[in-house]
């Protein structure tokens, strides 16, 4: 997800498409979150491992 979000906001800010800027930063959070969770760990979703 990660991967995913940095992608999207790349791609958003060069091409200059606001709404894929808004969903990569978005997912950028999201992914960042549950990767932080997952490395204290603390179950995520039932899961002890977030990939």
């Amino acid at each position: 997800m990660l991967i995913l979000g940095l992608i999207l906001l790349l791609v958003g800010v060069l091409v200059g498409i606001p709404l894929l800027t808004t969903i990569g930063g978005i997912l950028l959070v999201v992914g960042a979150i549950l990767w932080i969770l997952g490395a204290t760990g603390r179950a995520v979703g039932g899961r002890k491992h977030y990939f």
